[in-house]
């Protein structure tokens, strides 16, 4: 489990600076998660951001019978601090995720929700205040076509771009720029990674406004970026 202290320091950064970190101790990609982008509080703008460990639910359709039926609603046992992150089967035309959701998701302190696939009833999530980010917006709900089968459980992110697996406890953070997988295991180590990237790029920054080129400025600070 990641300490608070480390999910507080990780939220001092960007995704990218996260994506950065990562990509340093060889995560494909970054652990960017393709197709994922900020709808609430508002439409890819603002400063809204969230970070916290994996709570997951995986949808599948209705009348799969080979898949588990958990007890009880998911929405009734998200731990406080967590990112709700939902998958819903590849190319459904319905929302997995609404209104109602968000209200019982606040009520019980989560951060966001992630959902992999539609969401619906965007402006009760902007009148809550409460972040989702998702891959779309759609208006049909759920029920008449899949259900939940599995609650934190290991989900693969549903997209043909990447082969990505997001494990329950892993944490999540989004932004603007998009929303980053960070394994649990590795969460300890890229705070200072994204310290040290996130110092030099300040100082590259400051000499490129007083004139230096990139190139020069980048040489001098990006050299001393601690390394894994």
């Amino acid at each position: 489990m990641v300490s608070k202290d480390v999910i507080k320091a990780i939220g001092n950064f960007t995704t990218c600076d996260a994506a950065d970190a990562l990509q340093k101790l060889r995560v494909p990609h970054g652990g960017f998660l393709s197709g994922l982008t900020m709808w609430s509080l508002r439409r890819q703008s603002g400063t809204t951001k969230i970070v916290g460990p994996a709570y997951t639910v995986k949808y599948v359709p209705k009348h799969d019978e080979t898949a588990p039926k958990p007890s009880g609603h998911y929405i009734d046992s998200i731990p406080a601090g967590s990112v709700v992150f939902i998958s819903s089967p590849p190319r459904l035309i319905n929302a997995v995720y609404g209104g109602l959701m968000t209200t019982r998701a606040k009520a019980s302190g989560a951060v966001g929700t992630v959902v992999d696939g539609r969401i619906r009833d965007l402006q009760e999530h902007r009148e809550a205040g409460y972040p989702v980010f998702a891959r779309d917006v759609g208006t049909s709900a759920p029920a008449e076509v899949v259900r939940v089968s599995e609650i934190n459980a290991p989900v693969k992110l549903q997209t043909d771009e990447q082969d990505a697996i997001i494990h329950p406890g892993d944490i999540i953070i989004a932004d603007l720029n998009g929303v980053v997988c960070i394994p649990q295991d590795l969460a300890d180590r890229i705070v200072d990674l994204m310290a040290s990237q996130a110092e030099a790029d300040e100082k590259v920054a400051a000499d490129i406004r007083a004139g230096r080129t990139f190139t020069e400025a980048s040489k001098e600070h990006r050299s001393k970026v601690k390394q894994p």
